[in-house]
């Protein structure tokens, strides 16, 4: 389960924002088994669970990805990233999304942000995490970067 802080707007807002073995199962078959490219997470519109909103196939594109993306409200998603090192090896780094919008409501950013961490750590085997708020933050050289690095 993911602990929310108090909200500020009180009224139907859980405490508790859990996460379902099926959200945690399709992170797991992304790290393990490469049966999805990336998934897409949602916190339900009853704001008690996170669920998976879309997975995406072993063969989908980046701009598949990121076109899953909503313009206008808030996500966490995940991205497994196939690159060639400098050294020639083939690598894959998992990322980890926050995807909040500047068109997305306070509300959501607010929800999605108390919820962030907790999730993020249900999450074993993320390398890394990006907390984006427009397209050119999830621009794949920012992630190809990212993983390089290292």
């Amino acid at each position: 389960m993911v602990a929310a802080a108090a909200l500020p707007w009180g009224g139907g807002s859980p405490a508790w924002i859990d996460v379902p073995e099926r959200s945690k199962s399709a992170f797991m078959e992304l790290k393990r088994r490469k049966v999805h490219r990336y998934v897409i997470f949602k916190i339900d519109d009853r704001r008690e669970e996170i669920v998976v909103e879309k997975t995406g196939a072993p063969g989908e594109s980046y701009d598949d990805f990121t076109a899953s993306l909503p313009a206008d409200d808030c996500r966490y998603a995940v991205y497994d990233l196939d690159f060639v090192s400098d050294d020639n090896c083939r690598k894959s780094k998992i990322f980890f999304i926050s995807w909040s919008p500047s068109d997305s409501r306070i509300r959501a950013k607010t929800i999605y942000a108390v919820s962030r961490n907790q999730f993020r750590h249900e999450l074993d085997g993320v390398h890394f995490e990006i907390q984006a708020t427009d397209p050119d933050d999830v621009d794949l050289e920012v992630l190809r970067g990212r993983a390089t690095r290292t």
